[in-house]
């Protein structure tokens, strides 16, 4: 499930995991048959675990109360869905803990959620601590866990299994509507959840569904790697460092998918060492991740597109949940806990050949590659593509190599809100936090020209090249010719002082990549009152 770690999964392990064959001990040739022989789920273990969750699902679609503190109207299950790794299909056998998301119909938008989910909770539990079914069945435990959002778990001791089964349920919105997609949603629904966001993840039940299929329709062999993935993290790291704040497995899953799609241009048949091997190599290098999907959302709406920026600059690692852009579901956790295990099994024989080789890893990047837009007045939009973590000056020379410019390049860009910035050719695009497709200006200065931005009223900048002997009223003319406002109505301002028509750009101390702010001078009557 994306929004949270529920228990401890050290805990929710039944004692045949106890006794499976050490992963580090595994040589790579053994791999697919240890997947298959140790972690996929038996039908009969499976049916065991599930005729419970079944029995829960009875009792949360059969339930029709009338809320108990004011709201008047009656509250139906409007859907039972299920999510993590038993809804999306990569269960490890002995899991014991099962995630269902309740889609009730007193919630009509993402605020009311908020709101009633205290309440919504406190009427489940009160429904299921004396439903006779639950009862029967085994029902020991029922407490509310706190986490974002909090939750309703219940734990059942049954003979059909060793250890109880912990049912976790989860209250929601349902915000994707009776059908969900498998494509872009329309954008009102992100818009709302932008607007309604509170917490990181505090909604994100509510896209529970996408967040299941964006993981269950993926190839079987890339579920046995996320099968494995998990295991090592359960086996070596949670187990190890029980008490520490590790990322929640979902984290791990979408990591794992990033691997594939950019390792294997998602080839539906691979080598598990090399994924495996691949997964950690980018563990240990988690603080340059980057990963986001725009599969079901667009950033051509500007709301989305200026979050989701926002998100993209901010501490990485960074993995946004695909279906909750809102959601860093790598952020606040233990990233340096997770680097120092990873080191460690990339020293093991799971991740070495028949020859003593270290197994070979994918070629992925740690961000994917972008869109850049290059203009420049006067010329046709240049489109190249660029990774984020390359130099600027390796796009500086693409750009060269493109067009053949033999004077200084100089690239700046500007997002909305922001003052407009030079690119410095030893730094990175990353660097200035830009990770999604972008649009940057390109000017080419001749020594001894500077450069200067030029501030409109509605805080767009554009950057000019100018001499600096040159009289300010010379690039007034620019400023005309380029954006269409007449010399004689144009106010130029640097540092407070007017800038005067006949006098050099020089004597008022404007330097290279300085700011002039421009606006537009009163209308002046015609005829003076006296």
């Amino acid at each position: 499930m994306g929004y949270r770690l529920y228990i401890c999964p050290a805990v929710g392990l039944s004692a045949e995991m106890a006794l499976t064959h050490e992963l580090y001990g595994i040589p790579v040739s053994k791999l697919d048959s240890f997947v298959a022989q140790w972690l996929q789920p038996s039908r009969q273990w499976k049916e065991e675990v599930l005729e419970v969750v079944r029995t829960v699902e009875q009792f949360l679609r059969e339930e029709f109360v009338h809320w108990e503190q004011g709201l008047d109207q009656e509250v139906r299950v409007l859907k039972v869905v299920k999510v993590g790794s038993f809804g999306n299909g990569t269960v490890i056998r002995g899991t014991m803990d099962v995630e269902l998301v309740v889609f009730l119909s007193c919630f009509h938008s993402f605020q009311e959620e908020a709101k009633h989910h205290q309440a919504a909770l406190r009427l489940l539990r009160k429904k299921a601590s004396c439903c006779q079914d639950l009862l029967a069945l085994g029902l020991s435990d029922l407490r509310v866990v706190q986490g974002v959002p909090d939750t309703l778990v219940l734990s059942i001791e049954t003979g059909e299994t060793e250890e109880p089964i912990n049912v976790t349920i989860v209250p929601a919105y349902r915000a994707l509507g009776p059908s969900v997609p498998n494509s872009q949603l329309p954008p009102e629904v992100y818009v709302n959840l932008i607007k309604a966001c509170r917490y990181p993840g505090n909604f994100s039940p509510s896209f529970s569904e996408l967040q299941r299929n964006f993981v269950k329709h993926q190839p079987t062999k890339l579920k046995s790697l996320l099968r494995l993935v998990n295991h090592w993290y359960q086996q070596y790291v949670i187990a190890k460092c029980p008490r520490a704040n590790l990322p929640p497995p979902y984290a791990l899953d979408l990591l794992t998918i990033y691997a594939w799609e950019m390792g294997t241009q998602q080839e539906k048949s691979f080598s598990l060492a090399e994924g495996l091997t691949t997964v950690m190599e980018l563990l240990l290098d988690a603080e340059l991740v980057c990963i986001y999907w725009t599969k079901y959302y667009t950033l051509q709406n500007p709301v989305i597109e200026g979050y989701v920026r926002k998100q993209l600059k901010k501490e990485r690692p960074i993995i946004l949940d695909p279906a909750d852009p809102t959601h860093n579901v790598a952020e606040g956790y233990r990233w340096d806990i997770m680097a120092q295990r990873a080191c460690q099994c990339l020293k093991q024989d799971c991740c070495y050949d028949s020859n003593d080789t270290p197994v070979p890893s994918w070629d992925v990047k740690r961000a994917r590659d972008i869109q850049v837009t290059v203009e420049q007045w006067g010329h046709p939009d240049l489109i190249i593509w660029m990774n984020p973590y390359d130099s600027i000056s390796k796009m500086k020379e693409k750009i060269r190599q493109s067009r053949g410019y033999a004077g200084l390049q100089r690239l700046s860009f500007q997002e909305p809100g922001s003052e407009r910035q030079l690119l410095s050719s030893h730094c990175s695009l990353a660097y200035y936090g830009i990770f999604s497709d972008t649009r940057i200006f390109l000017l080419v200065t001749v020594s001894p020209e500077i450069q200067v931005f030029v501030k409109n009223p509605d805080g767009r900048s554009f950057a000019y090249a100018i001499h600096p002997y040159h009289l300010i009223l010379g690039l007034k003319q620019r400023i005309e010719d380029r954006q269409g406002l007449p010399s004689k109505q144009q106010q130029l301002e640097f540092r407070g002082h007017i800038l005067q028509d006949w006098y050099d750009v020089a004597c008022y101390g404007i330097q290279d990549s300085d700011t002039i702010i421009l606006s537009k001078k009163a209308e002046q009557a015609l005829f003076p009152l006296t």
